[in-house]
């Protein structure tokens, strides 16, 4: 069977999934729509759990027909520094940051010392 007749037949599989899961399972919640009623439908109403394995089954099924996006270093590189960035811009996380560095080397910066001056008196 080609690989695109195999990915045929896992989609069938996972729409008779979805239909089962919105039948009745216990998993469902209740979503507000614009018009403030309630319903049971779609994405959204499943479990995270049960998103997670869809979303995942996608990705591996992206991958397997080669159109998913893999990342190069120039774009690793870039998606790293505009994170970086991103967080440098908060003061109180960074303060924080560096609070915990400077109290975990200050704590074997001080052990050090002691041991020099320990080897230094013998």
């Amino acid at each position: 069977m080609s690989l695109a007749g195999q990915i045929e037949n896992q989609s069938d599989e996972r729409q008779d999934e979805m239909s089962r899961d919105f039948n009745g399972a216990n998993d469902q919640q209740e979503v507000s729509n614009s018009n403030g009623r309630r319903s049971n439908r779609g994405f959204a109403a499943m479990s995270p759990e049960r998103q997670k394995q869809i979303a995942s089954e996608g990705g591996r099924a992206a991958h397997k027909l080669g159109v998913a996006h893999e990342w190069n270093s120039d774009e690793a590189r870039k998606a790293g520094k505009k994170g970086g960035q991103i967080v440098s811009q908060n003061r109180e996380h960074m303060s924080e940051i560096g609070r915990r560095g400077g109290q975990s080397s200050g704590g074997r910066r001080s052990k050090q010392q002691r041991n020099n001056s320990e080897s230094s008196e013998e």
